[in-house]
């Protein structure tokens, strides 16, 4: 008769029967998310095989017992016993209680044979419950913090690296050893005055490079808009007040005068704009409107006697505020203002206006307040300003969308005035495009110094063992990982966005909408991201020279300019609205009969969870699964948010009114739809990578990102019976283990972003 199975973990280790079940004991309880009734159909899962001994049934139900826990140093021992087993053995993180328990029997136990009943039990826990979690991490060998680990990944860096630099790459080498140049070093301690000097210097290098000019039409540039939105991305790995200043120059007053001007704008403005022998600025937003572009105050009225446009401002809260480039340097403003015409408003138009002259002083009817200091983004010459009458010629007009001719009549080819102020507003999306994808390097940026941080700092560790390595801890996992492969899915939306601006290939209103949307919540990604990374990297983090605090203070401000990200928000919504009420309208009596077939379907559906239950994980894994799941959600949102507004309306609601009753479920549409376009975009990048170790890494990171996605809104899944308990619980156990696995190669995800050690300059972050 064999010996009774122990009942003690630690006297458990040296018995042959017990140790396929082992990393099942300690992984249940290190998850901490099983409920007594997924113990007991765990333990009913291994009474089931009746070849399993009777004994070892009585020890797995013994340490699983919810009511009498195996105690802290029992687990601890059983972790380090799990990890001297599985140093030697080829096993993934992400091995499966069966793959994990299999592989420390047979490479153990004297016969090395792992009975068909123990296979199948642990087979059955996989199906029914999911993962239960990664093996515990390897603790690695002792290094001194001035080194990191050396790591091999599963992929070739530089490829990856290619893949994420796309068509741009060779703008982006060559900015990346300018930025690398001693003359490019950081600052420290400057006034105020001095760094803005310092930006301005950087700014004209640039230029002198022909940076500024890449986006402009021919001859004045290289007509090429994706490679100067690809510059300025770049420039969110530097300092963020010469991202801001060369935008401001070049994308804003520059990009102006090429979008919004004719033919004689350009001959006479372009070249000097693109060099920086003009400074300008960008004069839209006002004290009192903020985003509210539409109603700004600032009137052009037209004077037929002297063929002038004289430029107002009518109250103090019309004041042009915020303005960069002009508290110091500017001397031309592009100007928004109310157009009028012998008496007749014909809404907003760009004017460009003089504010100083060549030796920069302040012109006559021009006042110039500078806001000082800020929050960040001190190297920008920030100013409020006022116009008291200031007369500039009609041909000062920027009139590609409407113009006064020579016997002082309006005249534009768009009549209506709400689209020809959306046409001209739309022309400069790119704006929106630039900011987004520059807060994604800001992100790239700050978790390039927090996983180089986590891989050469130590911090506790059991008494017989060296002190672990931060990247090895869950916690610290769950802090970075996500983020890092969520930086990854915005990089590839940015790209796609980019390539369609630039290449036309997109509807403009469809555009805007998409360009609001990914801004919006790429920003606020970056600021939650800058935020992790320096707690993540503890006191180092909080150090000035590690960057991170200053990153922080200077990309705050990215959700509220080019737009504030909750009016952004909005306007994905009304975008979204306006597309359902378009399909709508086009589906004829046939179409509608569909349609509530398909909502009676989808609440038959709702109602019967089973039906959308599944613990498979390769099924959750997969891109079109976890596609389905967004799109359906994005579906049901954007539905439910058009019947709210048409319940409003059918009430005698005005639907501007009905809209702000609604702004919290438009909100929430507009999240999930922008949710949908960044996971198809990055699962399209992932299908285009050619090499399959590449392709691999990066379908590991669409699948994390996707898990996440679908994880941070397990609540609203479930509360409209999308996904069953054993599915909720399913995803975030196989998330768990995504997160452990990608973290063993976080250090190459991170070097394949491309940023020079120089550009990074956080000691934390140096290699060496």
């Amino acid at each position: 008769m064999a010996p009774q199975a122990p009942t003690n973990l630690a006297a458990s280790i040296t018995d042959e029967r017990i140790r396929p079940f082992l990393p099942l004991v300690y992984l249940a309880w290190s998850d901490g998310e099983l409920t007594p009734e997924e113990i007991e159909g765990i333990c009913s899962a291994v009474a089931q095989h009746p070849g399993i001994d009777l004994d070892c049934q009585v020890a797995l139900r013994h340490w699983l017992n919810p009511e009498d826990p195996p105690s802290p140093h029992e687990l601890e021992l059983l972790r380090l016993q799990i990890i001297r087993w599985t140093k030697a053995l080829n096993v993934s993180p992400s091995a499966s209680v069966t793959e994990l328990g299999i592989a420390v029997a047979e490479a153990t136990r004297s016969d090395r044979v792992v009975t068909t009943d123990e296979r199948r039990a642990l087979a059955d826990i996989d199906t029914r419950y999911g993962p239960l979690g990664p093996a515990p991490p390897a603790l690695g060998t002792p290094i001194e913090l001035r080194t990191m680990a050396k790591q091999e990944a599963s992929f070739d860096v530089q490829r990856l690296a290619a893949i994420l630099d796309g068509r741009h790459g060779p703008i982006r080498n060559r900015l990346r050893g300018i930025l690398a140049q001693a003359e490019f070093a950081y600052g420290d301690d400057l006034d105020r005055d001095d760094y803005r000097e310092l930006v301005l210097r950087w700014t004209k290098t640039l230029a002198d490079g022909g940076f500024g000019s890449v986006g402009y039409p021919s001859p004045f540039g290289d007509a090429d808009p994706g490679s100067f939105l690809a510059t300025f991305a770049m420039l969110g790995h530097h300092d963020l007040s010469l991202m801001t200043k060369f935008g401001v120059q070049f994308g804003l007053f520059g990009g102006s005068i090429a979008r919004l001007g004719t033919e004689r704008h350009h001959v006479e403005y372009l070249t000097d704009a693109g060099s920086l022998a003009l400074p300008g600025c960008f004069a839209m937003t006002e004290t009192g409107h903020g985003s509210n572009v539409r109603d700004l105050e600032t009137r052009a009225v037209y004077d037929p006697v002297t063929d002038e446009l004289i430029i107002t401002t009518p109250n103090d809260l019309a004041r042009k505020d915020f303005i960069g480039n002009a508290g110091a340097h500017g001397r031309f403003a592009v100007v928004f203002a109310r157009l009028v015409v012998d008496d007749t408003d014909h809404g907003v138009h760009a004017v460009l206006v003089p504010i100083r002259d060549e030796s920069g002083a302040v012109l006559p009817g021009i006042r110039i307040e500078d806001n000082a200091g800020k929050g960040g983004l001190n190297g920008v010459d920030n100013a409020r300003i006022w116009f008291a009458n200031v007369r500039v010629p009609r041909t000062a007009l920027l009139d590609r969308f409407g113009s006064i001719g020579d016997d002082g009549t309006y005249r534009s080819d768009i009549p209506n005035p709400d689209r020809r102020f959306f046409t001209m507003i739309g022309t400069l999306v790119g704006g929106r495009v630039g900011v987004g994808a520059a807060s994604v390097s800001v992100a790239k940026s700050a978790l390039t110094i927090a996983v180089r941080y986590a891989h050469r700092r130590r911090q506790f560790g059991p008494t017989e063992e060296t002190e672990r390595l931060l990247i090895h801890y869950p916690i610290h996992q769950q802090r970075l990982i996500p983020r890092l492969a969520a930086t990854y899915a915005y990089h590839f939306a940015f790209e796609s966005l980019i390539d369609d601006f630039a290449q036309g290939t997109d509807d403009p209103r469809r555009l805007e909408a998409r360009a609001a949307g990914l801004k919006a919540f790429a920003t606020w990604h970056a600021v939650d991201t800058i935020q992790a990374a320096r707690e993540a990297s503890g006191g180092q983090g909080y150090l000035a020279e590690n960057r991170l605090t200053t990153m922080r203070s200077d990309a705050d401000v990215f959700t509220t300019y080019e737009g504030d990200n909750t009016v952004l928000t909005q306007l994905v919504a009304k975008a979204l609205l306006t597309e359902f009420r378009q399909q709508f309208d086009s589906m004829g009596a046939t179409g509608m009969v569909r349609f509530l077939f398909h909502r009676t379907a989808s609440a038959v559906t709702e109602a019967n969870p089973i039906t959308r239950s599944t613990t498979d994980a390769a099924q959750l894994l997969n891109a079109s699964w976890q596609l389905d799941q967004l799109r359906w959600r994005e579906a049901h949102q954007v539905e439910s948010l058009a019947l709210r507004m048409r319940d409003r309306i059918n009430h005698g609601s005005d639907p501007f009114d009905a809209f702000t009753e609604v702004q919290t479920h438009a909100m929430t549409a507009a999240a999930g739809h922008v949710d949908v376009l960044v996971l198809d975009s990055f699962t399209s990048a992932v299908a285009a990578a050619e090499d399959g170790p590449t392709r691999a890494a990066l379908d590991r990171l669409r699948a994390l990102h996707g898990l996440a996605t679908i994880r941070a809104d397990l609540a609203w899944f479930q509360e409209h019976g999308h996904f069953s308990a054993p599915t909720a619980s399913a995803v975030r156990k196989l998330h768990d283990r995504l997160v452990a696995e990608i973290a063993n190669e976080s250090l190459a995800l991170v070097d394949a972003f491309g940023i020079p050690d120089q550009v990074l300059a956080a000691p934390i972050a140096t290699r060496g």
